[in-house]
C-alpha cells in the first residue's frame, strides 16, 4: 500500500475515533446532566417528603392532643354531672327523712335518670342501672304513716288519766234495802248497818296484785306515775319525729312495762292502751326509709373513673 493511502487511512481512523470520542463525551455529559437533574429532583422530593412527614407527625400530634382534650372535657362534664346528681340525691334523702315520705327521693332519682340518659355516655350505664334498681325498690317499699302513728300516740296520752292503777279501790255498793215498797224509807238501824258495812269495806279489801310495788303506791305516787308515763309517750313522739326507731321502741317498751306493772291489767282502758302500743311497736319495723346504696356506690365508682 502506498504511503499516501496509509496516511489517509490513519487520518480517517483518527478522525473517526475523534468523532466517536466527541459523541461519547456529549452523551456522557448529557447523562451527567440528567443524573444531576434527577439527583436534584430526588433531593427535592426527599426534602418535600421530610416536610410532609414532619407535617403529618405534627397533625397526628395535634389530633391526639385534640382527642385527649375532648376526652378530658367529656370526662370533666361527666364528673360534674355525677357530682351534681350525688348532691341532689343526698339532699333529697335528708328531705325524705324529715318528711317521712319517699316522694322527694323518687323525684330526685327520676331527674338523675333523665340527666344520665341525655348524657349518653357508656361509662354511666352502670349508674343508670343502679338508679332504676333503687327506684323500683323504693316504689315497692312499705312506708309507715307517721301522722297516723302520732295521732294514736296522742290518744294513748289522753287515755292515761283514765287508766286505773292496780291498787285502786273497787267501787262500793250499798247493801240492798229490806224488801218492800220502793217508797218505804229504811229504818234507823238499817242506815246505821249500811254505814258500818261501808266503813268496814273501806278498811278491808281483798284483791290480786301481781307486782308488790303497785300495792304500795300512794295517791300522790299514782299521780307522778301517770305523769312519768305521759312523758315516756311524749319522748316516743319526739323520737318518731326525729326518725329514731331505736329510741321510740325503747320508750314504747318502757310504757308497756309500766302499764303491766302498776296499772290494772283487767281494766278495759288498760288493755286498750296496751293494744295500741303493741301495734305501734310492730309498725316501727317499717319506719326506716329505703336507702339508695346502689346508686351512691355507682356514683362513687363513676367519680373514681373506673
Amino acid at each position: 500500500m502506498a504511503p499516501s493511502r496509509l496516511l489517509w487511512l490513519v487520518a480517517g481512523v483518527a478522525i473517526a475515533a475523534l468523532v466517536a470520542s466527541v459523541l461519547v463525551w456529549q452523551r456522557v455529559s448529557s447523562m451527567q446532566q440528567q443524573l444531576a437533574l434527577q439527583s436534584a429532583d430526588a433531593g427535592a422530593v426527599a426534602v418535600e417528603a421530610r416536610t410532609l412527614s414532619r407535617q403529618a407527625n405534627e397533625v397526628a400530634l395535634q389530633r391526639t392532643q385534640l382527642e385527649e382534650l375532648m376526652q378530658s372535657m367529656s370526662r370533666s362534664r361527666d364528673e360534674n354531672l355525677v357530682v351534681d346528681i350525688e348532691a341532689a340525691l343526698r339532699l333529697a334523702q335528708q328531705q325524705a327523712v324529715l318528711t317521712g315520705s319517699v316522694e322527694p327521693l323518687l323525684a330526685a332519682l327520676r331527674s338523675a335518670s333523665q340527666r344520665v340518659s341525655r348524657a349518653a355516655q357508656p361509662r354511666l350505664n352502670t349508674l343508670q342501672r343502679a338508679i332504676e334498681k333503687d327506684m323500683e325498690r323504693i316504689r315497692e317499699a312499705k312506708v309507715v304513716d307517721i301522722p297516723a302513728i302520732l295521732v294514736r300516740l296522742d290518744d294513748v296520752v289522753r287515755l292515761v288519766d283514765d287508766i286505773p292503777v292496780a291498787n285502786a279501790p273497787a267501787p262500793m255498793s250499798l247493801p240492798n234495802p229490806r224488801p218492800g215498797s220502793a217508797t218505804d224509807q229504811p229504818l234507823w238501824w238499817e242506815k246505821l248497818w249500811s254505814g258500818a258495812l261501808v266503813e268496814l269495806r273501806s278498811l278491808l279489801r281483798v284483791s290480786r296484785i301481781d307486782h308488790p310495788d303497785a300495792m304500795l303506791l300512794s295517791p300522790e305516787q299514782s299521780y307522778f306515775l301517770r305523769e312519768n308515763l305521759k312523758l315516756t309517750l311524749l319522748n316516743a313522739r319526739l323520737g318518731l319525729l326525729a326518725r329514731q326507731p331505736e329510741a321510740v321502741g325503747a320508750d314504747l317498751d318502757t310504757a308497756l312495762a309500766a302499764l303491766g306493772r302498776y296499772f290494772d291489767s283487767g281494766a278495759r282502758k288498760t288493755q286498750q292502751a296496751q293494744s295500741v302500743l303493741r301495734q305501734l311497736r310492730e309498725q316501727l319495723k317499717a319506719l326506716d326509709l329505703p336507702r339508695i346504696d346502689n346508686t351512691l356506690t355507682a356514683l362513687a365508682v363513676a367519680v373514681a373513673g373506673r
